[in-house]
């Protein structure tokens, strides 16, 4: 079998399938990972990220649950096609989101908050 193709098997005929390379990335605030992949033409970034195993490094993953996108653009299915709707690309790096820990407008409030005091000491 050459690196580039395979043997598909679902139509029960010997075709060849091309093979295409995508990334699938996780990370935590100790750990980051890309995992490097090649899947058929046509997969879905929900079959990538099940492809790549990444599950298996990181137990806090669920892939049927946390939210993904295609390089920082969220596959919501509002802009952009759900998970398991949108076919990858050659390149594409498919990115699993973990939940935020605080919401981004409660810590820019708390940013504001202790950096006021510093400002008026001036």
């Amino acid at each position: 079998m050459s690196d580039s193709y395979s043997t598909n098997h679902s139509s029960g005929d010997d075709q060849l399938e091309p093979l295409i390379s995508v990334e699938v990335a996780y990370a935590t605030l100790e750990r980051q990972l890309i995992v490097s992949v090649k899947v058929p033409a046509g997969t879905t970034a929900l079959e990538a990220v099940r492809l790549s195993n990444i599950a298996a490094e990181f137990s806090q993953i669920d892939i049927d649950k946390d939210p993904m996108g295609i390089f920082s653009k969220p596959l919501d299915g509002k802009g952009r096609p759900k998970p398991d709707e949108y076919v990858m690309c050659f390149g594409d790096r498919v990115e699993i989101y973990r939940p935020l820990l605080i919401d981004p407008k409660a810590a820019r409030l708390d940013r504001a908050k202790t950096a006021q005091p510093a400002k008026k000491k001036k």
